[in-house]
């Protein structure tokens, strides 16, 4: 616990405002917290100087293990960016932590807003999307708080979403009085059958991720279809680069896209910061959760960008709020919207085609090896499930030896997958590697 010194309230002022709160001393307030999580101490040395910190740093950089080859995914994707996007991201007009209350003096700020929604938009097929929220898992809660209202209570996910994203849109659920319903999956995808029976009049939307956690490419369309036949709401978690050759959440149906923006330009860096990202229809705008800036004109008659339709968010009354995002990713989006304007169409639809020919060859390579077979035989982007004949766990374990960093083990099989850093030289690498392991 502090040590007085460290907090700027006496202790008489501390135990007046617990008084207030209703509880006996300060770690009431932390009660809910599972106590295996509770750290007593932090076992940290006295102070030292700073050439000694930058030592011990490096000591424990040492043990970092940097690979030469990856073939993970399942949310977090590697993709060249190119040195121009770091450059102007860092310049330091961008790289400031300020947010803009004051809005309308900080037009550089809601012009870099402005032009990132301007390109998820392109992306989805949408109309209007928002400036960003935390991450894509919250995008998808935060959609599923879109469509609920006093009479539709139940929102109905496939169970082939990220695990991660079904956890955050859970924790969600629970706050809100919503219940989540989960449609079974048949050879990777959405059971459009078991989809059809769990149809109801209470339900207010339906969840599916395209490409899924697997990789499968859904019968988005058709599912489009089932919820519409019954009122309900269409929402579609998507991948960006995917989006460059596959149809828009747009023509898909959707009425509310939502995904991760992690691809676009942001470095894997130990699971964030990254953004997520939301774009309906025009029908929806005042249900969109965050901030929207919008363009207009200023006396002189020219272009300004100002914040816009506030009163969806936390300016009113949380109750009265459609969400309590009062955030967004800035920074984060703006390096997404500097990679995009650098790669262009031309070049994002090479990277999504690329890695799309790049695990399909690795898939094809791996199935020459006994015990490699693709477990679902749909159509898939850039990732794919696949058995192994030796313990999942056990042969990225052995591949690290390799340097080379392995795809995710689910259960008893891995999902691999490819962008286009993986060469075919590299592929072929891994796969007389695995060859090796397995003999």
């Amino acid at each position: 616990m502090l040590k007085g010194k460290y907090v700027s309230h006496t202790e008489a002022e501390r135990q007046e405002m617990l008084n207030t709160i209703g509880v006996e001393k300060l770690e009431d307030l932390y009660q809910d917290v599972p106590i295996g999580m509770k750290e007593t101490s932090l076992n940290l040395p006295d102070g030292q100087s700073e050439l000694e910190v930058s030592q011990a740093i490096s000591k424990l950089a040492e043990q970092n293990h940097v690979y030469h080859d990856v073939y993970r995914g399942a949310g977090a994707y590697r993709h060249y960016i190119p040195a121009l996007v770091r450059q102007i991201a860092s310049k330091e007009e961008f790289l400031t932590a300020y947010t803009p209350y004051q809005a309308e003096i900080s037009q550089g700020v809601l012009q870099s807003i402005f032009e990132f929604q301007t390109m998820i938009c392109e992306l989805t097929g949408m109309d209007v999307a928002n400036a960003s929220v935390y991450d894509g898992a919250t995008a998808a809660a935060e959609a599923m708080n879109m469509v609920v209202d006093r009479r539709k209570k139940v929102v109905l996910i496939s169970d082939s979403i990220h695990p991660m994203v079904k956890e955050t849109m859970l924790t969600y659920a629970t706050g809100m009085g919503v219940t989540l319903r989960t449609v079974p999956t048949q050879n990777g995808v959405t059971d459009l059958t078991k989809l059809e029976e769990m149809m109801s009049k209470d339900v207010a939307g339906v969840y599916v991720e395209h490409p899924n956690f697997y990789g499968m490419l859904e019968p988005a369309e058709r599912i489009g279809e089932i919820v519409h036949e019954v009122g309900a709401h269409y929402i579609l978690g998507v991948k960006p680069i995917a989006s460059m050759i596959l149809k828009s959440a747009r023509e898909y149906g959707a009425d509310i896209a939502v995904g991760e923006g992690q691809s676009l330009g942001i470095p894997l860096s130990f699971g964030g910061p990254y953004l997520g990202f939301m774009a309906t229809t025009t029908r929806r705008i005042r249900q969109l959760p965050g901030r929207i800036v919008g363009q207009t004109e200023d006396e002189a008659g020219k272009r300004a960008f100002v914040l816009t339709l506030q009163a969806r968010e936390q300016h009113i009354r949380r109750e009265k709020a459609q969400s309590n995002v009062c955030s967004n990713q800035a920074h984060c989006a703006l390096t997404a919207s500097i990679y995009m304007a650098v790669m262009g169409v031309q070049g994002l639809t090479e990277v999504a085609r690329q890695s799309h020919a790049k695990a399909h060859y690795l898939a094809e390579q791996l199935a020459t090896i006994p015990g490699f077979d693709l477990v679902y035989s749909g159509d898939y982007f850039n990732e794919f499930l696949m058995t192994t004949p030796i313990e999942a766990q056990s042969l990225v374990q052995q591949l690290e030896a390799h340097d080379i960093l392995a795809g995710l083990p689910v259960g008893e099989n891995i999902l691999w997958c490819a962008t286009e850093v993986n060469t075919k030289e590299a592929i072929d690498a891994l796969v007389t590697a695995i060859k090796e392991v397995v003999a």
